[in-house]
């Protein structure tokens, strides 16, 4: 039905859409890393994003197989806790949708949750930790209420967006427990998370380009 999935042939678009985000937004990335970490967040995170781009460009596809070039790229060649943790999200996300030509309100709540989950486990990180999954755990439950509640595809995904916005900004009044930031104790509080604020963006990137589609 219009406006309530979009095919995964059309779909890698959104993946190029996160990956103009991520190079547009680098260097303020590492700019917020810098506060409280060793400021390379924007640095690897555009060195990754561009890769896939390269790899994408030689290989084309829909959006499922856009996510586990990405997921790969990120896991196996950027340094930093930060390439593993992205690369099980976008990995676990296509696997829970492997096979499926369309993507739907309610398979895109069940990816968002499944990666959302690898990611707590691989990294052990909970919400106030001041990390991704502040963005990731709101945005998916938030994403999961509303494709529940009715309130269909692209309403859902600007749900999970102010989510994500809410969650990285929940950061800033965090001390940070994981991670190089957890060492400066409470001087970590009134810094946003570099890993929060590109979840969030790539949250928002991935909630603008599917809308897109949908009203196609």
């Amino acid at each position: 039905m219009t406006g309530e999935a979009f095919r995964d042939s059309d779909g890698d678009i959104v993946v190029h859409e996160m990956i103009r985000t991520i190079r547009d937004n680098a260097g303020r990335l590492s700019e917020i890393d810098g506060a409280i970490g060793d400021g390379d967040h924007g640095i690897n995170m555009n060195k990754g994003f561009s890769l896939c781009a390269e790899r994408l460009d030689a290989k084309p596809g829909g959006f499922l197989q856009a996510l586990r070039t990405l997921g790969d790229v990120l896991e196996t060649e950027i340094g930093g806790a930060m390439g593993p943790l992205y690369g099980t999200l976008f990995a676990e996300m296509a696997l829970a949708a492997a096979g499926e030509p369309r993507i739907t309100a309610d398979l895109f709540a069940r990816m968002i949750s499944r990666g959302t989950a690898a990611v707590m486990e691989l990294g052990g990180a909970q919400v106030g930790d001041k990390t991704m999954v502040d963005v990731l755990v709101p945005a998916a439950r938030e994403l999961t209420r509303s494709v529940e509640s009715g309130a269909g595809f692209k309403a859902s995904l600007a749900v999970m967006a102010e989510a994500a916005a809410q969650g990285r900004e929940s950061t800033r009044d965090i001390v940070a427990r994981l991670g190089r930031a957890s060492r400066l104790g409470e001087r970590s509080r009134g810094v946003h998370d570099a890993g929060a604020s590109s979840c969030a963006l790539l949250l928002n990137a991935m909630a603008r380009s599917m809308t897109a589609l949908l009203l196609e």
